[in-house]
């Protein structure tokens, strides 16, 4: 008998019961460690579904960034498609954590962040790469932005932009002059009032089937709408007669927010994981704007649209056209009489770094 038997059958233990539990002890000493290699899982919403260039670019690049340079230690949970907050609620839910993170887009909450309205309220700009270089200077070098955001409990930490305007219309038009006197709908109030100084009539109307309904009716004349979001509610079909231009700038931005108090909670080294994961992405984003673009333009095309590409003489007058200085002037008037005192401030900001970049 060996010392081992000899000792439980001393003891009254018999050898399987011995091992058993030598096991079973290894098991509980190795559970603190194995529990402290759980990543720390981040539910993200989008209200759109995965499959445009902006999702898919979240997806596929974005998030294993985050999830490579926190070394395995942060893990984002993806909902698309609305599944935890639509479009318009999609700041309440990550500002109060219905969601760790998520794509807020400024333009639908205006009243919680005026300011960063002013990023539409320019007609022409850079495109693909250049426009990443804009937001990245607004954010780097004026503070009102990123303290907009943080009033609301939230801190961007990636954004993704958007197309250049299209001009969808029923009928043929040579050029932005062939405006006048038609019926034209957006949904920015800057680009409404664009559209009545360029001699057009402003049309307000719900996002949906009932535009292409209006302008198959021929009380529609066109539609003024980033280029991406025309092809997929199919306006071409009713609206074949497409201007476009790279210049023609839409100031969208789609911020991926995180909610203050889940950022505050993240060590620095996954503050710092999240940070590096966006500069990494961000010298890609441009690049894959431009390719999507062209295959976006080539599809319409295809579908039997006519679409035409602005000589460059045409993109300042149409920037002269909509008189966008007057616009832009009265609104901070507007938002200071409001109580917003930082609006003239972050405009003068803002157009010194697009009047920069633009030169």
């Amino acid at each position: 008998m060996s010392e081992a038997d000899s000792m439980t059958a001393n003891t009254g233990i018999s050898r399987r019961l011995f091992l058993a539990s030598a096991a079973g002890a290894a098991a509980c000493a190795a559970l603190p460690s194995e529990a402290a290699a759980q990543p720390r899982v981040l539910k993200f919403s989008d209200h759109e579904p995965l499959g445009g260039m902006r999702t898919r670019f979240l997806r596929d690049v974005v998030f294993p960034a985050i999830e490579r340079e926190s070394r395995g230690r942060l893990k984002i949970e993806d909902h698309w498609n609305g599944e935890i907050a639509a479009a318009y609620d999609a700041l309440s839910a990550v500002s109060k954590s219905g969601a760790d993170m998520a794509t807020v887009v400024p333009e639908y909450t205006a009243k919680e962040l005026p300011l960063h309205q002013i990023f539409k309220s320019f007609p022409v700009g850079p495109a693909g790469g250049r426009q990443v270089d804009f937001f990245s200077r607004v954010y780097d070098e004026v503070p009102a932005f990123a303290a907009e955001l943080e009033h609301n409990n939230i801190v961007p930490v990636f954004f993704g932009t958007g197309y250049p305007v299209a001009f969808f219309s029923t009928a043929p038009m040579a050029g932005l002059d062939g405006l006048k006197g038609g019926k034209w709908r957006s949904a920015s109030f800057w680009h409404l009032d664009f559209l009545r100084n360029a001699g057009a009539t402003p049309v307000t109307m719900h996002w949906g089937p009932e535009i292409y309904e209006a302008m198959k009716q021929k009380t529609l004349d066109g539609l003024m709408v980033n280029v991406d979001s025309g092809f997929m509610l199919g306006v071409h079909e009713a609206a074949p007669h497409v201007l476009v231009s790279d210049d023609l700038w839409l100031g969208h931005v789609y911020l991926l927010a995180i909610n203050k108090t889940v950022w505050d909670s993240l060590t620095a080294e996954d503050r710092d994981a999240i940070r590096r994961a966006a500069r990494s992405s961000y010298p890609t984003l441009g690049a894959a704007m431009a390719s999507s673009l062209e295959a976006q333009l080539d599809d319409l095309r295809k579908a039997g649209a006519t679409v035409r590409i602005l000589e460059p003489g045409e993109v300042p007058r149409w920037s002269d056209a909509t008189r966008y200085r007057e616009v832009q002037s009265a609104w901070a008037k507007d938002q200071m009489s409001k109580g917003v005192a930082g609006a003239g401030p972050a405009l003068d900001a803002v157009t010194a770094i697009m009047t920069d970049l633009m030169g």
